[in-house]
């Protein structure tokens, strides 16, 4: 999985944050997270091709959220797009984006698909080949989720010398890679699986977590997750207004990571009352160590 954070301020941008927006790349699929007004333009600066995003997925009707993607839905029409394009968002978006693209982007060169999310209950609304994507309901001012993409676990391989050894039939290979155990037909012995096959590695996931007051609850379906961005829109200066406005501290960020046992943590969507952002990572990382504070251009590979 490749990530690049394109914005990680919040309601506004500053001289040198904007608002949200990320592109996580996974299994030859790309995907744009929100899309806040100058994500065009973070694209081009980072240099993503974004004629190569597949799905865009919109965690909440704000404008910092979303204020950019009929813009970038132009654009792509105006380069000749002829790959469809899937959002998955709050209905309402649809209905939204449709009456903007008739009005400003007639003869449109590319079809839009879109799947709705149902803010209740988590849902899966993605699996596809390679990656599933899992949406969870957050605590917000309007209806928000959060998301969770993950690989799909990938088969084992054979080992060659196992194959010469014991002279293994396609059938007996398809059976052990789907986790049969195997008897030596010579013997009469069950052979030692990690005789036979190299495991995959461990499937990589990234949580997406968003507008939310702190949500402990969320817990479960981040849990284990080898990256989570959380949003820090405060710090703990700042924690009676967080509560107010539904948002978290970076504090509340570091403990959600720590109860899910995540891999590394991320912070993002600043307020711009701070100028700089080290008090974020410093007050984190009190309680989760491996908490990094984002910037535009933000990039990992995990």
């Amino acid at each position: 999985m490749e990530l690049t954070v394109l914005g990680c301020n919040s309601a506004k941008p500053t001289s040198n944050r904007h608002p949200s927006a990320q592109v996580l790349s996974v299994a030859n699929h790309m995907f744009l997270i929100d899309c806040a007004e100058g994500t065009q333009f973070q694209l081009h600066q980072m240099h993503v091709n974004f004629m190569r995003i597949d799905y865009i997925l919109i965690s909440h009707l704000h404008g910092d959220h979303v204020l950019g993607l009929v813009g970038l839905l132009s654009t792509m029409s105006l380069l000749h797009r002829s790959t469809p394009l899937t959002i998955i968002a709050d209905p309402q978006l649809e209905t939204i984006v449709r009456s903007q693209i008739n009005f400003f982007c007639e003869n449109i060169s590319f079809e839009i698909n879109f799947i709705h999310i149902h803010f209740e209950l988590p849902q899966i609304v993605l699996n596809i080949k390679g990656v599933s994507v899992q949406s969870v309901p957050l605590r917000h001012r309007v209806p928000t989720c959060g998301f969770v993409v993950r690989e799909q676990p990938k088969e084992p391989n054979i080992r060659k010398n196992a194959i010469y050894k014991y002279g293994l039939t396609i059938a007996d290979i398809v059976n052990i890679k789907n986790g049969k155990a195997w008897t030596d037909p010579v013997t009469g012995e069950c052979v030692n699986r990690k005789e036979l096959v190299i495991d995959p590695p461990k499937p990589k996931s990234y949580a997406y977590i968003s507008d939310t007051a702190y949500k402990p609850d969320i817990v479960p379906y981040i849990e284990g997750v080898s990256l989570l961005y959380h949003e820090s829109t405060f710090a703990s200066d700042k924690e009676d207004m967080a509560k107010i406005t539904y948002h978290s501290t970076a504090q509340q960020a570091a403990t959600i990571a720590q109860r899910a046992n995540v891999g590394k943590l991320l912070l993002g969507h600043y307020s711009s009352r701070y100028k700089e952002t080290d008090i974020f990572e410093a007050e984190a990382q009190n309680i989760f160590p491996n908490s990094t504070a984002v910037y535009d251009g933000y990039k990992l590979v995990f």
